[in-house]
C-alpha cells in the first residue's frame, strides 16, 4: 500500500506543478461556456419554448445537465484550482464514460426540436442559432459521441503510460 500511496503523491505533484496558463484559461473558458449552456437550456424549460419535446424526461434532464456539470467540475479543478491530476483522475475513471453515455442517450432519444432553439434569444440575435436544424444537431451529437468514445478509450491508456513513465523516473 505504501508504494501505491508514494506513487500517487509523486504523480499528483508532477501533474499539478506548473499547469500552463493556456490550460488554466481553457479550463476557465470551458466552465463559463458550460454555465452559459446550462442557463440557456434552463431558460428553454422555464419559458416552455417547445425546444424540449415530450420525450425530455428526468433521465434526459440528468444526462443533459450532468454532461455540463461534469465539464464544470473537471475544467474547474484544472482552471481555477490547478488540480490537473485530480481532474484527469475524474476524467479517466468515469467522467468521460458518463459524458459519452449522456451524448449517446441524447442522440438516440433526441428529445429536442431545434426549430425552437433560438427562441430564448432576442430577435436580433436569433440568426446566430436559428440555422441549426434537427439533422445538423443530430450529426453534431453523433460526432461528439464518437469523439468521447475515442477519449474514453484513449484516456485510460494514456494514464497507464503516464503511470509507467512515473515508475521509470522513480
Amino acid at each position: 500500500m505504501k508504494k501505491t500511496s508514494e506513487w500517487y503523491a509523486r504523480a499528483e505533484k508532477e501533474a499539478d506543478k506548473g499547469v500552463p496558463k493556456s490550460e488554466r484559461v481553457t479550463g476557465i473558458v470551458i466552465v463559463i461556456i458550460s454555465i452559459l449552456s446550462i442557463t440557456y437550456f434552463v431558460l428553454h424549460q422555464i419559458k416552455t419554448t417547445g425546444f424540449f419535446t415530450k420525450s425530455f424526461g428526468a433521465f434526459e434532464m440528468f444526462f443533459l445537465y450532468g454532461y455540463f456539470i461534469f465539464w464544470i467540475i473537471t475544467a474547474g479543478l484544472e482552471g481555477f484550482f490547478k488540480k490537473r491530476f485530480l481532474s484527469r483522475i475524474i476524467d479517466v475513471f468515469g467522467g468521460i464514460i458518463f459524458a459519452t453515455l449522456s451524448l449517446a442517450w441524447l442522440s438516440l432519444v433526441f428529445p429536442f426540436e431545434f426549430a425552437h432553439f433560438a427562441e430564448v434569444l432576442p430577435d436580433f440575435l436569433r440568426f446566430l442559432l436559428g440555422w441549426i436544424s434537427n439533422d445538423i444537431a443530430r450529426v453534431i451529437l453523433i460526432l461528439l459521441t464518437m469523439l468521447h468514445i475515442v477519449a474514453a478509450v484513449y484516456s485510460p491508456i494514456a494514464y497507464k503510460f503516464i503511470k509507467i513513465d512515473f515508475r521509470k523516473k522513480l
